[in-house]
């Protein structure tokens, strides 16, 4: 087994309202999340999942808000010793514009996107706005991309799961650490989505869904699935890892 170690590299943030993310919970909110690129260090080849802001806003107030430091692209790499002509493979959650913005930097790296989210991208619903097709234009014309349409193994020691809560090709990306497996989740939500406080729970909610997704019955069951997988949880925009540099 492959043991991986996953280093989140905080390249962008977006401040809204914290129903953004814990669906009919927390509303009126005002939360700061940190948007990642995961360097996954392992075997032979350099593999990021997802590629972040193009021009994140690096202020000290955002910095503060999610306890830890913004890089652009290049810095982020840089940190690792890494350039973005290094990157071999690319393994994407989904294409929302903040998680691909980088993407034709990664001019030798292969990427596996979702055959779902490939479709979706150059046909969004109309409500799906954080679709940008243009972000995967040089990839595209470069044939770097290959289409995923089931989950499988990407690399030993990696794989990939069509979780579609929050888009339609969503894979939540499960690798394997010398901790056990971790999974980055395939879909936007903070450690609380499935942590839920006491009042949610008295529900009988074992978890909140994405406070944007496709089908919040299905959402919520996918984030049961992929709880019950992982020996270690990553959620998507949880603001913990900006102040930490290794996981696993």
């Amino acid at each position: 087994m492959a043991g991986y170690k996953i280093h989140p590299i905080v390249m962008g943030t977006k401040v809204f309202d914290k129903g953004m993310m814990t669906y009919q919970h927390d509303y009126g909110t005002p939360y700061t999340i940190p948007i990642y690129c995961w360097y996954l260090e392992g075997g032979d080849k350099k593999i990021l999942v997802d590629t972040g802001e193009m021009r994140p806003i690096q202020s000290e107030d955002r910095e503060n808000n999610i306890g830890g430091k913004i890089y652009t692209f290049e810095e982020g790499l840089e940190k690792w010793g890494l350039k973005p002509e290094d990157i071999d493979v690319v393994i994407h959650t989904h294409l929302h514009a903040d998680h691909c913005e980088n993407d034709y930097k990664c001019s030798n790296a292969v990427f596996y996107i979702h055959e779902k989210e490939l479709e979706t991208i150059s046909d969004p619903h109309p409500l799906d706005y954080r679709y940008v097709e243009d972000y995967i234009y040089e990839i595209r014309e470069a044939d770097q991309i290959k289409s995923v349409n089931s989950d499988q193994e990407i690399l030993p020691g990696i794989s990939v799961s069509h979780t579609p809560a929050h888009t339609p090709g969503g894979m939540t990306i499960l690798i394997d650490t010398a901790r056990g497996r971790a999974a980055i989740t395939g879909f936007c939500v903070i450690r609380e989505n499935f942590e839920p406080p006491p009042a949610i729970r008295a529900m009988e909610m074992e978890v909140i869904p994405p406070g944007t997704n496709v089908n919040t019955y299905d959402a919520y069951d996918m984030m049961l699935k992929v709880r019950d997988q992982a020996d270690i949880l990553l959620p998507l925009h949880e603001p913990e890892f900006a102040s930490i540099d290794t996981i696993g």
